[in-house]
């Protein structure tokens, strides 16, 4: 360790101490040469004049250019800082009186950083002293300065508010789902429960005549909601709407907020797929079967509110046959489209496979004949016969299984009045694998 320390020291002499103390020695020398020049020069009135001017030309150019700065003066905006209203809150209603305002504090770069790590600024509009008038009031805002030495304005520095009387009156509460998309699409809601019909709502009178609904928001994203099942839920927000949907807020709505017992359901219902056709098939062709997912009574599982879904027969699906007929068979792969008041289909789409056949023609006698669109206070009798033929074309497998009773055959006499009219025999068809077609017309007499 010793020998280490003695190489080490010899190095640092040898490539530091040495270079160094030869530098310094040799500056030494060059002064001591020129010395007696520069004590010379510098004892010259002269010379000391124009290095004062050269130097002062120097500085003024630099603080010109703005290269050196000693006081540098920045602005800067503090965004949306709340105001703090004083007023009789029991007694008054203050209208126009913004939320917030802007403050810009401009001063030395150091006392605006100080001042936005305080961090204290605090407005307020003192309106204590005021009474209710059917006049606007001029009012400026008041504020604390947390940095003596910086300029302080505020966007806006005045408002013009109103101050009203506030008066109360009792509203009816209903409630309002929000968030239904956040429910599981096999739910339902079956009734809502609130622990209040009645509210007291508090403002001027002008703002109480544009109520139009208090709604409670009934928030139906509650991770809660798993299962059907009653559910008793606190802290339902209520809100004032008026008659185009706006929310007011200038009402104040004793209590705001409510309870309320969420009953779930989930409500089912197995409703068939009705297929109807458009266009026409190539001459001699007419469909002979059709199979949705390879069966021919195919029905699918819907979710949904009851008394929405019990209104639903069937859900229709239209696929365009025009020009089919020479193939055997076409396949289909249609998306569903759910019907109103259903949220969950145990299918979205299905293929629906035709089968086609050569086209045949029965004839039947029919004399059932229904009337649609009579007028009020108006009666109608068939005076003509009312037997008539409809021809029924298809492939015979289907024509086999045709009675007259099957037939739903009916006119409309929307639009007509008392007297005698011929009238149009009209199918009520909802048999893809059938056409029907009726050449006469009957004679109708409306009393």
């Amino acid at each position: 360790m010793r020998k280490f320390f003695k190489k080490l020291y010899k190095l640092i002499d040898a490539l530091i101490i040495v270079p160094i103390s030869r530098l310094i020695y040799n500056i030494q020398k060059i002064f001591k040469k020129n010395s007696g020049f520069l004590d010379k020069l510098l004892n010259k009135s002269n010379f000391l004049i124009f290095l004062s001017l050269a130097l002062a030309i120097l500085l003024f150019l630099l603080v010109d250019s703005k290269a050196i700065s000693f006081v540098k003066d920045e602005a800067e905006v503090i965004s949306n800082v709340p105001v703090n209203i004083k007023y009789n809150q029991e007694a008054y209603v203050i209208e126009g009186a913004p939320s917030s305002v802007n403050i810009m504090i401009s001063g030395r770069k150091s006392d605006i950083y100080l001042a936005k790590q305080l961090g204290e600024y605090e407005v307020t509009l003192d309106l204590t002293e005021y009474k209710a008038s059917d006049s606007a009031y001029k009012v400026y805002f008041t504020y604390t300065k947390s940095i003596n030495n910086l300029k302080y304005n505020l966007d806006p520095s005045y408002v013009s508010i109103m101050i009203k009387n506030k008066v109360s009156s009792v509203s009816s509460v209903t409630y309002e789902l929000i968030n239904q998309d956040k429910l599981d699409s096999k739910l339902s809601v079956k009734s809502v429960g609130l622990s209040k019909s009645e509210v007291v709502v508090k403002g001027s009178e002008s703002a109480l005549k544009k109520i139009a609904w208090i709604k409670a928001l009934v928030d139906l994203s509650n991770p809660d909601f798993t299962e059907a099942g009653s559910y008793d839920i606190d802290n339902i927000l209520l809100v004032a709407y008026d008659n185009s949907g706006k929310i007011l807020n200038d009402i104040e709505i004793v209590p705001s907020t409510l309870s309320a017992t969420v009953v779930l359901d989930s409500y089912s219902q197995s409703i068939p797929i009705e297929v109807k056709t458009t266009g026409t098939l190539v001459s001699g062709k007419s469909i002979a079967k059709i199979l949705i997912n390879n069966s021919t009574d195919y029905s699918i599982t819907v979710y949904g509110n009851e008394e929405e879904i019990s209104k639903i027969s069937s859900i229709p699906v239209t696929i365009n046959v025009d020009g089919f007929g020479t193939d055997n068979a076409k396949n289909y792969n249609v998306t569903l489209t759910k019907p109103s008041g259903v949220r969950y289909m145990s299918a979205s789409s299905i293929n629906i496979s035709l089968t086609f056949g050569t086209e045949e023609q029965k004839t039947v006698e029919i004399t059932n004949i229904s009337k649609k669109n009579l007028g009020n206070n108006l009666n109608a009798n068939i005076i003509s016969d009312s037997a008539i033929s409809v021809t029924c074309k298809g492939v015979s497998s289907v024509l086999d299984k045709i009675e007259p009773e099957n037939i739903n055959a009916y006119v409309d006499l929307s639009g007509l009045g008392v007297g005698d009219h011929e009238v149009e025999v009209k199918i009520d068809n909802t048999n893809p694998l059938v056409t029907y077609a009726v050449s006469s017309t009957i004679k109708v007499r409306i009393s």
